[in-house]
């Protein structure tokens, strides 16, 4: 019985610090947008805190629908998504670029 107890003790200061953080995948990810084009993504952070970006560093999630959309931040700070499709650098307009450059989210590499 003792013996039991110091096993059930052992564990469970085992999960007093909790699990470690295991960083994302860091390979390129192409993701499939509902019309049938790719975005290259990469995931960044651990499993307590990520996010997606393209493959310049663009800050990205998926909508409701299925797109993968830039983020912006709203007055308050917080991160929200836009109506703004996600695309690959070369496939780009101007007026996207002007709008990344104006309202985009860029993270470090």
């Amino acid at each position: 019985m003792m013996i039991a107890v110091m096993a059930m003790m052992s564990v469970g200061f085992c999960y007093a610090e909790g699990p470690a953080k295991v960083p994302a995948y860091r390979g390129v990810i192409e993701r499939v947008q509902p019309n049938g084009k790719t975005v290259r993504t990469y995931l960044r952070g651990d499993e307590r805190s990520h996010f997606m970006t393209t493959e310049d560093g663009w800050q990205i999630r998926e909508s409701k629908r299925g797109w993968l959309v830039y983020v912006k931040q709203n007055r308050k700070g917080l991160t929200v998504l836009t109506c703004r499709k996600a695309h690959n650098v070369e496939q780009r307009s101007k007026c996207e670029k002007r709008w990344l450059d104006k309202h985009g989210i860029k993270k470090r590499l």
